[in-house]
């Protein structure tokens, strides 16, 4: 047995050996890199713009977060998870890709027009990309301003020493941003303190009746814990929190 698996060894290493000298018999071709225009009139094919690229894709969580709907959906769905007492049920994963697909949905509009208005004009060469940019913020300010307050808004215009813009499109992207942010934490917080109301009401009624019966060494949480899934689950729970976070955001 030993000596087959010597042989089988030896095989082994034969085999490699011919394999790297058949592999390496011609000389390797020189290969290297430049950083470079290549030649193309298309704006869209350059290796700046190629490096762009990589950039925006490295800053997409921070805009899908600050920009976008996200926030609000991703906080009221952990609200409502912490709200049952469920601890990991449903899961992070469950919680961000339903925050992420409905963030979609909601941004269509507004990504529909910033392809029509920004990207494909500067895939087509009849826009550089200053201009591409400027013109997709437009969208986005648009968005953003109708869900923001005009508290949040007059915040950041003081502190910068800005004078209030005459429309949307003067609102600076560096001011709009954090204020859009303020308001959509104040706006989750809301929505979560009234999904919290009848899942703290069952937990105080079973706590009293706990303490009535004289059971103060049975923890309340493992009783109420599943009238609140069964009261989530009549009143069907997750179509109205859906509907209503889309609610939210309608026009």
């Amino acid at each position: 047995m030993n000596k087959k698996l010597l042989l089988a060894v030896t095989a082994i290493q034969l085999f490699t050996l011919l394999f790297h000298a058949h592999a390496f018999a011609e000389p390797l071709p020189n290969v290297s890199v430049s950083i470079g225009d290549s030649g193309s009139e298309t704006p869209g094919t350059s290796a700046l713009s190629l490096l762009l690229m990589i950039t925006v894709l490295s800053v997409a969580p921070a805009i899908l977060v600050l920009m976008t709907s996200f926030t609000r959906i991703v906080i009221v769905l952990g609200f409502v998870r912490t709200s049952l007492g469920t601890q990991q049920m449903p899961p992070n994963q469950v919680l961000i890709g339903l925050a992420m697909f409905l963030t979609f949905f909601i941004m269509a509009p507004t990504l529909s027009s910033v392809n029509q208005v920004a990207l494909q004009p500067y895939l087509k060469g009849e826009l550089t990309q200053t201009e591409a940019l400027n013109k997709a913020a437009v969208p986005m300010k648009r968005f953003m301003m109708k869900q923001t307050r005009d508290k949040d808004l007059l915040l950041f215009l003081k502190y910068t020493k800005t004078e209030k813009p005459k429309s949307v499109e003067d609102v600076p992207i560096t001011i709009m941003v954090p204020a859009y942010a303020l308001s959509e934490l104040r706006t989750s917080f809301q929505m979560g303190f009234m999904i919290f109301i009848p899942f703290l009401i069952i937990d105080m009624v079973v706590a009293s009746t706990l303490m009535a019966m004289g059971m103060m060494m049975l923890p309340p949480v493992m009783i109420s814990l599943p009238f609140k899934i069964l009261l989530f689950v009549l009143v069907d729970g997750w179509y109205l929190i859906v509907k209503s976070l889309l609610l939210s955001f309608n026009p």
